[in-house]
């Protein structure tokens, strides 16, 4: 029920001579498979995480006699917070949406910063080309809302 060691002649066996016994690390992060493996969670997480938001938005619009044909409330980002808080299903809902939009972005980020890390400076680059199309495309589009609206 111990710590596995690494290497080393411990009483279970395991390991080879000449190597010292210590506990299983965690992956090096510098690595390409571990990156990936971070980028993967970043996804998982994100996509988990905002579905249940808006699952529990659901839920709370079914049991409030709402029915989610009839339109969503309107997103006021200042009442997010409060309606989380509140219980009320906008919150949650908005929360959840915005998370959903905000999972590929994170990734990004997350990946420039490893490859940043790794001394990959070329693909750091990249990583934040890419934000900054995320960046004016989402300006864009609160501009073409904004004129519209």
């Amino acid at each position: 029920m111990g710590l596995e060691t690494q290497g080393g002649s411990g009483a279970s066996g395991r390991g080879s001579p000449g190597r010292p016994a210590g506990p299983v690390r965690p992956a090096d992060q510098s690595t390409p498979a571990s990156l990936e493996v971070a980028l993967a969670h970043v996804l998982a997480v994100g996509t988990y995480a905002s579905i249940a938001l808006v699952g529990i938005g659901s839920v709370l619009l079914l049991a409030g006699g709402a029915s989610p044909l009839d339109g969503g409330p309107p997103l006021q980002a200042a009442s997010v917070v409060p309606d989380l808080f509140a219980l009320r299903p906008a919150g949650f809902l908005w929360l959840g949406i915005v998370g959903i939009l905000a999972t590929p972005a994170i990734r990004v980020i997350r990946a420039g910063l490893g490859f940043w890390r790794r001394g990959e400076r070329g693909l750091a680059l990249v990583a934040l080309l890419v934000l900054a199309v995320i960046a004016l495309g989402v300006l864009i589009g609160v501009l073409i809302g904004v004129v519209a609206g």
